[in-house]
């Protein structure tokens, strides 16, 4: 590829960076380029990507609308999970409010959530965009340069709009792929989505929509009332997006394709693939917190849905395996964003970190199984999925070890205060000054 500014392709030939005529054409071509798109202070253009998405939702078909039948079973679904699910945890409900969405809504509720996942990997491909450029061409461009971040941005918000749009016509609520998606206590789903779903495992229509609000009411309890899981995911996802490596080759092949006097030629590039992670000791570390993480919400939402299902639902066994499959394995969307991103939704280990909570409520009940969430250092880790049994069990004796110490100092403090005068330094819970 010649050593110009991105290897664009223009009418009459490459542009020379020594001469001044072509890189003039060149440079109006990029103008008029970037001014098809809004300028953007981030690495990602998501104005453009929510145009993009948009139009893609739109015209797939259209974007089925939510009749009120459908917005009054999906209240009625939510509010019933949720009445299920009182008893299987150690907190109450985290729905504020119910929401029936089409796929359109589900983008807007979700962007925010996106922009937190995406700009940390998306800022390391603009970076290397505007490595690209040969030194005398920058010194060519002078103030032009925040173009050439704005047309980085906006590459990847075309991009990133596609693949949401993908995501949005497959998910089935806000909490469906185990991330903070949509608004703190907000239990939303997609019931055209749900529709879908249901109509390819061929089971009755109000149990799939059942079985679907038992999840996204569990994901909600459990990010409502654990308030440090939100960032924990948010820092595990950025910790592992700084060890990302992007390839230069595949950028530079990628923006080859682009031809500044056809703006649309923007929205044909193919930018999956140019994210590739470090084969480092600190990035597999970052790897193995968030697929954990990812594991252990899924787990345990998955265990207390089944836990509620059993013996409501008539086919809970099927739908548990069903879900459980469809989580594992991903579906076309969550592949084609991993491709884009470098980073993978679906969780692994998924049935280890189901059987490790179920193991833990049985040892330990549902209030001390759920203690667990108090505090991300007492989460178990990922080599305590290999034998959720004796972790289970371990965690027992723990806690029994620790109510075997409280009963010893209360022994000896009524020993001691019989006879002798207590050290100034001993605690004196029932003093008062």
């Amino acid at each position: 590829m010649p050593d110009t500014p991105f290897g664009f392709s223009l009418p009459g030939g490459q542009p020379d960076p020594n001469d001044p005529q072509q890189m003039q054409q060149f440079l109006a071509g990029l103008q008029h380029m970037l001014a098809q798109s809004a300028a953007t202070d981030g690495p990602v253009n998501w104005d453009l990507a929510r145009q993009v998405a948009t139009s893609q939702l739109n015209s797939a078909g259209g974007d089925p609308g939510v009749s009120p039948a459908d917005r009054a079973a999906v209240t009625e679904a939510l509010r019933l999970a949720d009445l299920w699910l009182e008893p299987l945890t150690a907190w109450p409900t985290g729905l504020t409010t119910t929401a029936a969405w089409n796929r359109n809504e589900w983008l807007f509720h979700t962007l925010p959530a996106w922009k937190k996942l995406c700009d940390p990997v998306a800022s390391r491909m603009v970076g290397a965009m505007s490595d690209l450029v040969p030194e005398e061409a920058r010194a060519q461009l002078g103030m032009m340069q925040g173009m050439l971040t704005a047309l980085g941005s906006a590459v990847f918000g075309g991009q990133l709009g596609q693949a949401l749009a993908s995501l949005a016509a497959e998910v089935l609520s806000a909490g469906d792929i185990g991330l903070p998606l949509g608004p703190a206590g907000t239990g939303a789903l997609v019931p055209a989505n749900v529709h879908a779903y249901g109509a390819g495992l061929e089971l009755d229509p109000s149990e799939v929509r059942l079985y679907a609000a038992l999840r996204e009411a569990a994901h909600q309890r459990l990010f409502s009332h654990v308030p440090w899981l939100r960032g924990h995911v948010f820092a595990a996802v950025e910790a592992y997006a700084g060890g990302i490596r992007v390839d230069r080759d595949a950028i530079e092949e990628a923006m080859g394709r682009i031809d500044p006097s056809d703006p649309s030629s923007m929205q044909e590039l193919q930018m999956a693939g140019i994210f590739t992670p470090e084969d480092s000791p600190a990035q597999q570390a970052a790897l193995r917190r968030l697929e954990t993480v990812l594991a252990l919400i899924e787990g345990w939402v998955s265990h207390v849905v089944d836990t509620a299902a059993e013996g409501r639902l008539p086919n809970a066994a099927k739908l548990g395996e069903a879900f459980r499959r469809r989580r594992a394995a991903g579906g076309p969307a969550e592949q084609t964003f991993a491709a884009l991103v470098g980073l993978e939704l679906r969780p692994r280990r998924l049935r280890e970190a189901g059987r490790l909570w179920a193991a833990l409520t049985q040892h330990r009940g549902v209030a001390g199984r759920d203690a667990l969430w108090g505090h991300p250092d007492l989460l178990p880790t990922d080599d305590d999925f290999a034998d959720p049994e004796a972790y289970a069990e371990g965690q027992l004796l723990l806690a029994d070890l620790g109510d075997f110490e409280s009963d010893l100092r209360k022994m000896m403090e009524g020993e001691s205060g019989s006879t002798d005068k207590p050290d100034d330094t001993t605690d004196k819970p029932d003093d008062k000054d």
